[in-house]
């Protein structure tokens, strides 16, 4: 089966809480940051949206548009239904929609969906095989592109032997590079940089209260000490100094050198991730900002 291509409008995207706009305003969400020259939108899943129902409608609602799940849950779905609606979804917009696969985290699964949190590493290498099971059995057009979230080595390489590349997030420049060298040239790696426009103090709190839920989750917690971080910056919250490096602080432009600095470091697409002072905040202005400093 030929492998899906995927057409970037541009090498920045947006990575947009599915919290901050209502389902009704779908279309208009998309075609405004379509206008403005981003060449993605990627969202989370958590309550309230389904993951793969909303891309068709930020797809049908826009022209050149690449769309992608930032993650679609697999404790959400089974495999069956994650490859049939990615299939249906490559098909009705070729190039244009990117399937991406997360194992969430234990408190979320557990008790927010009653679920099992088992090895993380096992539970994705098994749903991606069954996801292999499924295509193996269907007309051979297009599969869809895959991504996954991969922080450690071993999910890393999972994501290049069972999956088209992979989605970090919440990470730095230099494990975008050591993404990068591990998946080789041949696979995408598309990296998130949360960014934080205004004043030092206005910054530094928008960056706390991005930080301070996945300070407490183990996943992000690993992944920072692996980044060459201490015990001492993963306070609830973070440290000034995990704050600093993991958030784009200040002027527009100074928030597009640290977009850039993962494309440098070797990403092909960077989702910019605008934080304000609540979850619900429509980010669009800053986005505007932003695209005119990234020269979109």
């Amino acid at each position: 089966m030929a492998q899906a291509r995927i057409d970037f409008p541009s090498r920045v995207g947006v990575w947009w809480t599915s919290d901050s706009w209502r389902i009704t305003e779908s279309a208009e969400v998309a075609r405004d940051l379509e206008g403005m020259g981003y060449g993605s939108l990627w969202y989370g899943e958590a309550y309230g949206k389904e993951s793969l129902t909303q891309a068709g409608a930020f797809l049908n609602a826009t022209e050149r548009l690449v769309v992608g799940t930032g993650i679609a849950n697999i404790h959400a779905r089974d495999p069956i239904a994650a490859e049939s609606g990615a299939r249906t979804l490559t098909a009705l917009h070729p190039g244009r929609f990117v399937l991406g696969l997360g194992v969430s985290h234990a408190p979320l699964v557990e008790r927010g969906r009653g679920g099992t949190y088992a090895k993380p590493l096992a539970t994705m290498r098994d749903y991606l095989q069954r996801m292999d099971a499924v295509a193996a059995e269907v007309e051979p057009d297009a599969r869809p592109t895959r991504v996954i979230a991969a922080l450690g080595p071993k999910m890393i390489e999972l994501s290049g032997t069972n999956a088209d590349g992979a989605h970090p997030y919440l990470v730095l420049p230099e494990q975008t590079r050591t993404t990068r060298e591990a998946l080789g040239p041949d696979k995408w790696v598309i990296s998130e940089q949360a960014v934080a426009l205004g004043d030092e103090e206005t910054a530094l709190r928008r960056a706390h209260a991005h930080l301070e839920i996945y300070s407490g989750l183990p996943n992000y917690r690993n992944s920072w000490l692996r980044q060459g971080f201490e015990e001492s910056d993963l306070v609830r919250g973070g440290s000034e100094r995990l704050k600093r490096a993991l958030v784009g602080m200040g002027s527009a432009e100074q928030a597009a050198a640290s977009i850039t600095a993962h494309l440098d470091a070797g990403a092909d697409h960077v989702l910019v991730q605008p934080l304000g002072d609540s979850p619900f905040d429509d980010p669009r202005e800053t986005l505007r900002e932003l695209a005119g400093a990234l020269g979109l």
